[in-house]
């Protein structure tokens, strides 16, 4: 099943079933309350009335209770580490590490993105993140399946020059993230990526790119993350309360962004430019860069 936050010119935003191109208001005040009674629940009170896709505006599907960021597909992390002249840290094959970000700035699909005064090097990261649906503390790997509700499509925009002086003193990204991530346009159940399983917890055989102004610049797999998500959610969940709502990306696939493609010098994205990525079963987060407020 896939759901969405959606609103019409007559209507608020409201939680939405999504299915064969037509969507169907959920009687739910949001998506936390969709999470808490349960997809299949859900679904049974949806809405006999409904619109076409294209008569309905999408939005974030949901505000996160905390929004964290893993650091989990190996190819992205050689190359961010090869641009900064040096190895993976052998740390990195030992256990899934992951950031807290800001759970305050977040945009839906058609938002325009807020370029920051403060950075000359805007860029976009192609990433999948996962939706907790059940509360949980020292989750087995094998177990998290029972803790996801679904999937979405995260854009972590990044202002690379101001997290490149930040991660030199040894904390962040602070500045270079807190501005702006994207979610959307649906959450997809895992139940309805079934088919695509690839026999590790949390993980399916998925493809995601990314496109600007219409030009695909990155393409990858779900499938080719090295920590799974279940691993993700273990190493979050140890001695820490998971909670429903909770979001976690997977980080960047590989080529999901521009530091990938151009290493440290750019072109990075300008005012006006439009990113779409794209994730299979999940649909296309797009959105417009906004013009830079001094």
């Amino acid at each position: 099943m896939n759901f969405a936050t959606i609103s019409t010119p007559h209507t608020q935003p409201q939680p939405a079933l999504v299915s064969n191109g037509r969507v169907y208001p959920l009687p739910f005040a949001d998506m936390h309350e969709v999470i808490s009674i349960g997809a299949d629940e859900a679904a049974r009170r949806a809405s006999k009335e409904s619109f076409a896709v294209d008569e309905v505006k999408f939005h974030a599907p949901l505000k996160p209770t905390t929004l964290r960021d893993a650091y989990a597909f190996e190819q992205h992390v050689k190359t961010a580490n090869q641009n900064r002249g040096r190895d993976v840290p052998e740390e990195w094959y030992q256990f899934p590490v992951f950031y807290y970000t800001n759970p305050h700035s977040i945009f839906g699909p058609d938002d325009e993105i807020p370029y920051p005064h403060y950075t000359n090097a805007l860029d976009f990261e192609l990433e999948i993140a996962v939706i907790i649906g059940k509360a949980g503390i020292n989750i087995k790997p094998e177990d998290a399946h029972e803790h996801i509700f679904g999937y979405t499509i995260f854009n972590d925009w990044s202002a690379r020059d101001v997290q490149r002086a930040e991660m030199k003193v040894g904390l962040g990204p602070a500045k270079g993230k807190d501005f702006a991530s994207s979610l959307g346009p649906t959450i997809v159940t895992s139940e309805a990526l079934a088919d695509r399983t690839v026999n590790r917890p949390g993980v399916y055989d998925l493809n995601l790119t990314a496109k600007v102004n219409g030009v695909e610049m990155s393409r990858g797999n779900f499938k080719d993350i090295f920590w799974s998500f279940g691993e993700i959610i273990a190493r979050a969940s140890d001695t820490c309360q998971l909670q429903a709502g909770d979001v976690i990306g997977s980080g960047t696939v590989g080529t999901g962004c521009l530091l990938e493609l151009t290493r440290t010098q750019g072109p990075w994205l300008n005012a006006g430019d439009i990113v779409e990525l794209e994730i299979e079963r999940i649909g296309i987060l797009k959105n417009i860069i906004g013009e830079k407020k001094k």
